[in-house]
């Protein structure tokens, strides 16, 4: 669906679930996945390529040549600039033409959330399921599953793909399947789900069987769901 005061290049490809506002702008050669929604005054550069199942909220402004995977959630306002030096005339006093600058992305990996007016200095990677606060300035690249806030943004603690920080693992960490030294346990307290922190990076555990010993709290005292 693409309301009828949007403004969509002909040569835009919207896939036919997609959702496109009223007052949205959508440039030439631009690509919309499949049930992504694309809000009220939105605007998408030329090239970008946005992702299935996105979000892309109110007046977000995303530049060229930005790409987005997936699940991609962006805040009202979020700017993702394409120019790390700016300018708008050249030393001589001429208008810079798109021949005098070499534009440099933003690439948001799958299930990434970018807050409410943050902004992303191209050139950044924002890892997988990575969140952002609102109102923060990233200057550099973000790792998978970081919540970072503040200007320059700065990682204050790890999110699950759920969306909600994770907390530390204590009763993970206490066991002697960890090398202390070395790792951290973190679980999702929404989902159960469990990542092991190395070296300042996050990866998600594999799924195990049921215990005893790793029974959610509800589980342990019988209670039914």
């Amino acid at each position: 669906m693409i309301d009828p005061n949007a403004d969509v290049a002909a040569s835009a490809r919207i896939a036919a679930s997609a959702r496109v506002w009223h007052l949205a702008q959508i440039r030439e050669d631009a690509e919309v996945g499949e049930e992504t929604i694309v809000g009220r005054g939105a605007y998408i550069g030329e090239g970008v390529r946005v992702g299935a199942r996105c979000k892309i909220q109110n007046y977000a402004l995303i530049y060229e040549p930005a790409s987005l995977a997936e699940g991609v959630f962006v805040g009202p306002a979020a700017v993702f600039t394409n120019d790390h030096c700016p300018r708008a005339i050249n030393p001589d006093g001429g208008l810079k033409g798109t021949q005098d600058w070499n534009k440099v992305g933003v690439i948001v990996e799958r299930g990434a959330s970018i807050g409410a007016r943050a902004v992303c200095v191209a050139p950044v990677r924002v890892g997988a399921w990575a969140s952002i606060g609102a109102g923060a300035v990233v200057t550099r690249d973000v790792a998978p599953y970081a919540l970072v806030v503040g200007v320059p943004a700065r990682r204050v603690g790890w999110v699950g793909e759920a969306g909600v920080p994770l907390v530390r693992d204590t009763a993970e960490s206490a066991g002697e399947s960890l090398d202390e030294a070395l790792e951290e346990a973190w679980v999702c307290p929404a989902t159960g789900a469990r990542y092991v922190e190395r070296g300042g990076r996050l990866t998600a555990e594999a799924p195990r069987a049921w215990s005893p010993t790793h029974a959610r709290p509800d589980e342990t005292r019988g209670e039914e769901r």
